[in-house]
Order: C-alpha cells, then sequence, then structure tokens
C-alpha cells in the first residue's frame, strides 16, 4: 500500500499543469481576461520574489543567487511596472484578502523594500485590513530573525510558513542548507507571541543521506514546536531540468525502500499527534482552518495549494508566476531578462498560457472533488457541466478500478469516496485523470 504514497502529486492542485501552456496564448490573451472579469469577483494575489543568497541543492525553483539586498532594486522597479500595467485593466474590485509572497526567500529583502513592496501592492490594488484576510509569506529562518516578524505583522501578515526541510545535520550538509534548530525555533516562538494566526513548517523527504530514523528525530521536534500546520513535500532528483541538483550526489539519494520506511514513519509519528492529514501532503492541526473547511465540506484549492477561501481570480506578478483569470491561465516568462525586457517594453511579460476546453475543465472538476471533499458525485458533476461526466470519463474511471480493489476508493453507482488509505495515495487517484500520466506505482 505505501508504494501508492510515495509521490508527489501538488501539481494536480494547478491542473492543467504549466508545462503544457502554450507560447500562443500570450499577453493578450491575460489582457482579455482581466478586462473582462467581473468587478465583484475577489482577486487574490501572489508576489514571486526569486532572491536568495545561497542555493539550496535540492532547488527546484526559479531563483536568483545575490548576495546584497540592493540587487534586487531592479527587479521590484520592474515588479511595479507590471503592478501598473495590470491595474490599469482592472474594474474596481474588493479590497484584496488573500495575499502571498513566495518564490526565493522573500526575507532576503530589507525592512524598508519590504515595505515599500506592501505599500505599493496597496496603492495599485487596494489590500484589506480585515481580520478575515489571508496574508502570507515563505520564510527562510536563515533569513529573518525576530525583528522581521516584527516588521512584518506590522505590515499585516498574518501566516508563515517556514522552510525546515530536516534538522539532521548530515543531510544538511548534503543539500548546502545549514540550519540550526535554534534559528527555527526562535521564529516559532515570537510568531505566537506576535499572534501570527497560522504558522507552517515545511520538511522535505527523499533528500541525500536521510533515514527513518533521522527523518523520525525530525519530526518530532518539529511535532514539539506545534505548528498549525506541517507539510511533506517529496524530493523529485531532476538535474537536467535544475542546475543545483548537479552537486547532489546520487549515491547518497535513500533507495525507495527507505523512502516508504521515512513515509510510514511520518504518517505514525503525525497521526499520534493529532494532525489531520489534509492530502497531498499536508497536515493541520484539529482547530486549523483547513482542517475545519475540510470536516465542513468547503476546502478548495487555488494555484498555491489548499485553502479554506472561497475560490476566485489569482493574479501572479513577478518572473514564473501563474495567473488564473477567470478560466484563462497564464505564466510570466521563466527567465529574469526575458521577464525584465518584457515591462522594459511596457508589456505584460506573459511567455505562455492556456485557455482549458469543457473536457479539461471536467476532469479538473474531477480532481478538486477527490482532493478536496475526499467525494465525487458524478451526477452532480454531470449537471454542473451539462454533461453525462460518466460517459466523459469513462476511461478515467477505468483505471480507477484497482484503486477500488486496494481499498483507496469505494464506489457506489454515481458516487467514489476516499477510503483514509485513499488520502494517503491520492496523488495516483488523481494521475487517473491525467491522460499524461501513470497513474500505476
Amino acid at each position: 500500500m505505501l508504494q501508492l504514497h510515495d509521490h508527489d502529486g501538488s501539481h494536480y492542485l494547478t491542473y492543467p499543469p504549466p508545462e503544457r501552456y502554450s507560447a500562443e496564448v500570450g499577453p493578450e490573451a491575460l489582457e482579455q481576461a482581466l478586462r473582462e472579469r467581473g468587478g465583484a469577483r475577489p482577486l487574490a494575489l501572489h508576489v514571486h520574489l526569486p532572491f536568495c543568497r545561497q542555493a539550496c541543492r535540492f532547488c527546484a525553483s526559479q531563483r536568483v543567487p545575490s548576495r546584497d539586498s540592493r540587487q534586487a532594486e531592479p527587479y521590484l522597479s520592474r515588479l511595479d511596472r507590471e503592478m501598473v500595467l495590470v491595474s490599469r485593466l482592472l474594474s474596481e474590485s474588493p479590497p484584496v484578502e488573500r495575499l502571498h509572497w513566495g518564490g526565493g526567500a522573500p526575507a532576503f529583502l530589507s525592512l524598508d523594500q519590504m515595505g515599500d513592496l506592501f505599500d505599493r501592492l496597496d496603492a495599485r490594488f487596494g489590500l484589506s485590513g480585515a481580520r478575515g484576510r489571508d496574508f502570507s509569506i515563505e520564510i527562510d529562518p536563515r533569513e529573518a530573525d525576530v525583528f522581521t516578524l516584527r516588521h512584518l505583522q506590522a505590515l499585516g501578515f498574518n501566516r508563515l510558513s517556514l522552510g525546515v526541510q530536516e534538522f539532521d545535520l548530515r543531510v544538511q550538509r548534503a543539500v548546502n542548507r545549514v540550519q540550526p534548530r535554534v534559528l527555527t525555533e526562535s521564529l516559532v516562538d515570537e510568531a505566537e507571541r506576535l499572534g501570527f494566526r497560522s504558522l507552517n513548517l515545511d520538511l522535505i523527504v527523499g533528500l541525500p543521506l536521510q533515514t527513518p530514523r533521522g527523518f523520525g528525530d525530525t519530526l518530532e521536534q518539529v511535532i514539539a514546536m506545534a505548528p498549525a500546520r506541517i507539510t511533506l513535500h517529496r524530493y523529485a532528483h531532476l538535474p537536467q531540468r535544475y542546475r543545483p541538483q548537479q552537486e547532489i550526489r546520487v549515491e547518497e539519494l535513500p533507495d525507495a525502500a527507505t523512502r516508504l520506511a521515512i513515509l510510514g514513519e511520518a504518517r505514525g509519528r503525525l497521526q499520534a499527534a493529532g494532525y489531520v492529514h489534509i492530502g497531498l501532503g499536508h497536515f493541520a492541526r484539529r482547530d486549523d482552518s483547513l482542517a475545519l473547511a475540510l470536516s465542513e465540506g468547503r476546502l478548495a484549492r487555488d494555484l498555491q495549494g489548499y485553502t479554506s477561501h472561497p475560490p476566485g481570480d489569482q493574479l501572479g506578478l513577478g518572473v514564473a508566476a501563474i495567473s488564473r483569470v477567470g478560466a484563462t491561465l497564464t505564466r510570466n516568462a521563466r527567465q529574469l531578462e526575458e521577464y525584465e525586457a518584457a515591462l522594459d517594453a511596457s508589456r505584460l511579460p506573459v511567455a505562455g498560457g492556456l485557455r482549458p476546453g469543457p473536457e479539461q475543465r471536467l476532469r479538473a472538476a474531477a480532481m478538486e472533488a477527490l482532493a478536496c471533499r475526499r467525494e465525487l458525485d458524478l451526477t452532480a458533476l454531470s449537471r454542473e457541466y451539462g454533461c453525462n461526466a460518466g460517459v466523459l470519463l469513462a476511461d478515467d474511471l477505468q483505471r480507477l478500478a484497482p484503486f477500488c480493489e486496494a481499498g483507496l476508493l469505494e464506489r457506489q453507482g454515481e458516487r467514489l469516496r476516499l477510503t483514509p488509505d485513499g488520502a494517503w495515495g491520492l496523488t495516483r487517484l488523481l494521475a487517473a485523470f491525467d491522460p499524461g500520466a501513470d497513474p500505476t506505482p
């Protein structure tokens, strides 16, 4: 059964994936979508800040290595230019209640730079000050201190995600990310004192020299910090695609049996600690908004993953950022030079996109139903999309048959429900709805 769990499926929360975007869907598509969107529809912002001081060897993100925050000034200037171009296309919208800063290490920016960027976002789009807002930021504990958190809290951020990855010093050295536990603990303590609403700690399974015992020790230390959320990412070794991974010694990577043992260890410890498995490696305390949304049947997904907020339009700002406005998906240029050149020419930096067809939207809806509500009602899906979902998804449902036999799914007529084991094998189940994937282990 554990073989079904050893796979990262976070990309299914953004189906169809960006790898299938076409250059034929360019800036004009986003411009049209922005002009046509309803002014009452909520708008979420994701700001991609790619800078980091030191490249971790497991890195699979679009990052710009820099030593001094002053090197980020040209990028921040272009980012403001992108905001101006986009905001001119928008009709009046409600205040932005969802804001996320991610990418590299946003805390690489100086306090003044972070404050200026926040003010510019507020001036261009109007940021909400409501208690229910969700303003989150990814933090590398090596780049932040208690003064950083106090500044972020004063700006309006109320949710943090701290990158831990692994506390085992041998593993940290192997991936070029030495991060003493005290750095993380001090930030966790300060975040609690400041009243941040939610704190997430990120871990990675499958790093070089990782062992079940060592990862179990890391997990116990993380659980002792009592974060509201814990995320287990899967390391995918793709050195041909991501240059930093070329520094990793293949012989030091844990084999399949070791990875499965690590996952089994993690499952047992997290369940014993009372964390709810949301799905796709995400865990939350029972009083966290994600766990409550799951239990109440209102959990949703967006381009950043699971959310307890109603879905709406999402605007990505910065290099490689993804936007979803209406039914239109776009991605900004992945190379910094291309991103800058487009904005210098007063053009939106969109490099490609996709307008999903009816069948792609149907598949995405089926995936979301299983991933967020743990149930797929084909009758309701047919009614919503004006089609016979059972017929259109017949091949996909056939590919799910072995998982029903394995006890991951229960099917009663037109309704499919995940079992507790099915939540752990969710990636394989979602892959059955993806014509370009193989759901078998």
